[in-house]
């Protein structure tokens, strides 16, 4: 990750762009107070600001996060995912409640560093050590639970991450300047216990209905269902199974901060930051879609479909794991051929869930459940069958891990390694999995075809290598043009 430049960051700062928010953060020497680039209140002399890659940075320089502003709750940095360099990964797995499940040391291990050398490293790019980053993001989700549900304050507590009701009293007074119960307020909601309603912030422009119909056309019965507007899916959650509902639309006007409503049910409120982190990766929210957009609209094949689409993004995973057994399933098959398959192997194999929303009935199979599996029990050929087992073994074992700790590249080599899984597989697991932007596939199928009817044979083939680094975003815009509206069907329940 870059270096900030002060004066860039200034500019920024004094047009209010709100492209920064999340990229770095504004602390005033003045108020003691630090601010999103894009904080509506009089803007401050040059001479009393400095600035910070994070909002942990600026907390442990001893700066209290703005009331007006928020700056806490605003997307994550693109460039966790554009370097996903040690510090951009250590972040996605910091985000997950790695720390708070299995410490620094755990942290170290997931990235395959030393405790000390990674801490040295994440000081060095953004500003705070391992710990600090961790509470910070506690210090968040606390926030966002204490004002806009009625869980009380002690579940607050836990599901925030912290370890004890003092702990967490001390951390809000300290970030919020104010203590649990007055930043609470009266600005709650009523929930049922185990339910959380929570706005996650997305950049605009966001194509939330094309998002939409990308997943109803590949959702899994049983673990996931849709209709116009919403999607809802089962969550296999670090302490226990959970549920969660989207309601997507499109947000068009470009440059601000958009927020999609999710209702969450867990069985363990202590899974509230995964749940959190991973639906964010499957809106694929941090995502700078100006940035893609500019770069795309201009080209000459992918032009008019970027206009039409704003903000299209490029769907991610809530776990590694079950997009990697599903790319495999759905090898060389029709998409609808692919659910049809993927149901009946939850329905053998997945783990059965209670769920208020109709149609969500399982887990979808882990790992070390589908590795213990005899390929010829599978409903699919014997060879993918094969594959599919062995890919479930060396993710079960940790030979391949799909959380975003290793490197991409690394990944993907030991992807490669195994029987029945081709580039195709690998780029495609890189894509949605790790979230790697820059992604293309040109042996698929369905992007020949549509790259034949865009480009007229006189004006030549197109050329991918002018789309980096965002080819997975044009991989998506080529895609769009063959997704379906999502089927009409009623909402499962009142929201």
């Amino acid at each position: 990750m870059a270096l900030l430049d002060p004066e860039s960051c200034y500019r920024a700062v004094k047009s209010r762009d709100r492209r920064f928010d999340g990229v770095f953060c504004t602390a005033v020497r003045t108020t003691g107070i630090y601010c999103r680039p894009s904080c509506p209140a009089r803007t401050p002399a040059y001479a009393n600001v400095t600035f910070h890659p994070t909002a942990a940075a600026a907390q442990a320089a001893g700066f209290r996060a703005c009331k007006r502003c928020l700056p806490d709750a605003t997307p994550g940095s693109p460039d966790w995912d554009v370097a996903a360099d040690v510090a951009g990964r250590a972040m996605r797995l910091i985000s997950d409640g790695l720390v708070d499940r299995e410490g620094v040391d755990g942290l170290a291990r997931r990235i395959g560093y030393t405790p000390r050398h990674l801490g040295r490293l994440l000081t060095q790019e953004l500003g705070a050590p391992p710990l600090a980053l961790a509470r910070a993001r506690r210090a968040q989700t606390a926030r966002v639970l204490i004002e806009t549900t009625s869980m009380p304050l002690s579940d607050v507590a836990f599901a925030a991450g912290f370890s004890s009701i003092r702990q967490f009293n001390e951390t809000v007074r300290e970030v919020y300047a104010l203590t649990p119960t007055a930043l609470r307020g009266r600005r709650t909601r009523a929930t049922t216990r185990g339910a959380v309603v929570m706005r996650l912030a997305v950049r605009t422009p966001f194509a939330g209905r094309r998002l939409l119909d990308f997943l109803a056309y590949h959702l899994v019965p049983g673990v996931e269902v849709a209709g116009p507007g919403w999607y809802a899916r089962t969550l296999d959650l670090p302490h226990g199974p959970g549920t969660v509902q989207l309601e997507l639309a499109d947000s068009v006007v470009a440059g601000e901060t958009a927020f999609v409503t999710a209702e969450f049910s867990l069985r363990d409120l202590r899974d509230t930051s995964a749940a959190v982190e991973r639906v964010r990766r499957l809106l694929d929210a941090d995502c700078d879609p100006v940035a893609v957009d500019d770069h795309l609209a201009d080209d000459p094949v992918l032009g008019r479909l970027v206009c039409a689409t704003p903000g299209l993004r490029v769907p991610g995973q809530v776990d590694g794991d079950e997009t990697a057994v599903r790319t495999v399933i759905g090898q060389q098959v029709s998409v609808t051929g692919a659910r049809t398959v993927t149901g009946r192997v939850v329905a053998e194999h997945g783990r059965r869930v209670e769920s208020e929303i109709p149609g969500l009935t399982h887990l979808f199979p882990d790992a070390a459940t589908l590795a213990r599996v005899d390929p010829e029990t599978l409903p699919m050929p014997r060879a993918r069958g094969r594959a599919l087992v062995g890919l479930a073994a060396a993710l079960a074992s940790g030979d391949v891990a799909l959380d975003r700790g290793p490197d991409r590249d690394d990944v993907r080599r030991a992807l490669l390694e195994l029987p029945g899984i081709g580039p195709w597989t690998a780029d495609y697991v890189a894509m949605r999995a790790l979230g790697h932007p820059d992604v293309f596939l040109p042996t698929d199928l369905a992007v020949r075809n549509v790259l034949r009817d865009l480009v007229p044979e006189p004006a030549g083939p197109a050329d991918p290598e002018q789309w980096r680094p965002w080819r997975s975003y044009a991989l998506m815009h080529l895609w769009n043009t063959l997704m379906p509206d999502t089927p009409a069907t009623p909402a499962p329940k009142e929201t």
